[in-house]
């Protein structure tokens, strides 16, 4: 610590300090974004992303329609994405790991990262959450529809906490606490944290569309 002492150093130390953020409500560190092959992605020169390819919605199964109707209050037939549902399946209740990308351990940009490559085939999504915000078409909450991207501001940080909206005013989301789980937005605790909801802006076929269905 003693180097912090002199102007320079210490400004370095500042200018480090700002840069870093993440949706951790603990350790404030950006990750850098990685592609399916390891590299650092560029970033887009406008505020779209791409599908890896025609998005296809699947069937439910059966369960999943059932157990999610029950969850969210709505009809069996209102369970149309068969995808979503079974990558939340798969995910339910795998702890918060700051930094976590797998099943050991996942925190909240990094299951809307997955979530929205596996689900939605968008090939070059954000991996934090300060960057994710810049890639969304910003909407009413009323407007909200499912695979709609939900951010709150935690710890006095902007847009530092980040879920996906499901149907009936339902989130899920990664929980610092409970790990990944499906909560109500107008849930009294989150409620008041959050700040802003929209649809993510998908590139295809040199057009730009709102992912919002």
């Amino acid at each position: 610590m003693a180097s912090l002492s002199t102007g320079k150093p210490l400004f370095i130390f500042v200018i480090s300090a700002f840069i870093l953020s993440s949706c951790s409500s603990i350790k404030k560190t950006q990750r850098p974004v990685y592609g399916n092959n390891g590299g650092v992605i560029v970033q887009p020169t406008g505020p779209t992303i791409k599908r890896m390819g025609p998005y296809v919605m699947e069937k439910p199964d059966k369960d999943d329609a059932e157990k999610y109707s029950a969850i969210m209050g709505v009809k069996k037939s209102d369970i149309k994405n068969g995808r979503l549902y079974s990558f939340l399946n798969e995910w339910m209740g795998v702890p918060y790991k700051y930094g976590g990308l797998e099943k050991d351990g996942i925190d909240c940009s990094g299951f809307v990262y997955r979530l929205q490559q596996e689900v939605y085939d968008i090939e070059n999504m954000p991996r934090s959450t300060n960057t994710q915000i810049n890639f969304i078409k910003r909407k009413y909450e009323e407007e909200l529809k499912e695979g709609d991207l939900v951010f709150f501001d935690f710890d006095g940080r902007q847009f530092s906490h980040v879920g996906v909206y499901l149907q009936n005013g339902y989130v899920v989301h990664a929980s610092t606490r409970k790990g990944i789980m499906i909560i109500k937005l107008k849930d009294p605790y989150m409620y008041k944290y959050f700040s802003r909801g929209g649809s993510v802006l998908v590139e295809r076929e040199g057009d730009t569309e709102s992912s919002g269905r």
